[in-house]
């Protein structure tokens, strides 16, 4: 083996892939917004690829909002894409009305719903996570609703303040029927996760969406053992999981903590 240079440190950093979920940006919470825009500052800019799975933002009106955060974030999306990080984006239940504009303008590659791709030299499939809580019908029937391209269609032909107002209105609205529900209800199920696990012939599942960051051992058919990665979500921390092509690590850290850290 040859003497060891700055261009195979390079190589190695860029075998790194990282995987994000459920910031929930918005202008009540600049401490998040900074927090995600140093992290594509450090860890994103060693990284190549980031995976975004979605709830990126509190909520998404249309690309023809350019709010300043939202373009404060895309511009720093962009900056990462052109630096050589390749960025995937999945839509959330937040944000899935982010369209191509945005994807054009920030450098991010919309996936669909369920991607698979290969993390730790192996097969995995990447989510949202809403897809796995199918106990809960209400959100499930809302969550194809939302999905007919005619109703999209008519909303993004709305003014633009009369669509704030609605999405001020269901986000309002969604708060109090979670605050109502189960957490059994609101969690993955059981069935759901194994269905999908079976379908796709795969052994890891990454996903975000309950905001229950940890790592589930699920049994499949064959003694098979599959492992399901869920993200935590950044109110209080920041959380991603680093993948290095052997192994993934989760990693969390309290925002005021990694704003110190990375000033």
């Amino acid at each position: 083996m040859g003497p060891y240079c700055a261009s195979d440190m390079a190589f190695v950093y860029r075998m790194t892939q990282l995987f994000i979920s459920d910031l929930h940006l918005s202008e009540q919470r600049p401490d998040l917004t900074q927090a995600f825009l140093r992290f594509l500052h450090t860890e994103a800019l060693n990284a190549n690829k980031l995976f975004i799975l979605g709830d990126l933002f509190e909520f998404w009106i249309g690309d023809d909002e350019q709010s300043p955060l939202q373009q404060e974030i895309s511009k720093a999306l962009r900056t990462l894409a052109d630096a050589g990080c390749q960025t995937f984006f999945i839509h959330g239940n937040r944000d899935f009305m982010i369209g191509h504009l945005f994807a054009k303008e920030s450098g991010c590659t919309l996936l669909p719903e369920i991607y698979q791709t290969t993390v730790a030299g192996q097969q995995a499939l990447l989510l949202h996570g809403d897809l796995l809580c199918t106990e809960d019908h209400g959100y499930q029937l809302l969550r194809k609703i939302t999905q007919w391209r005619w109703l999209r269609w008519i909303f993004l032909k709305l003014p633009l303040a009369r669509r704030i107002r609605i999405a001020e209105k269901i986000r309002r609205g969604s708060k109090a029927v979670k605050q109502q529900k189960s957490l059994h209800i609101m969690d993955v199920t059981p069935s759901a996760v194994e269905s999908m696990f079976n379908q796709y012939q795969t052994t890891l599942m990454i996903h975000g969406h309950i905001h229950r960051p940890a790592i589930h051992e699920v049994s499949l058919p064959n003694m098979q053992t599959g492992q399901r990665i869920v993200l935590g979500d950044w109110d209080s921390h920041v959380w991603y999981l680093k993948d290095d092509g052997q192994n993934t690590t989760q990693i969390s850290i309290p925002v005021p903590q990694y704003l110190q850290e990375n000033q």
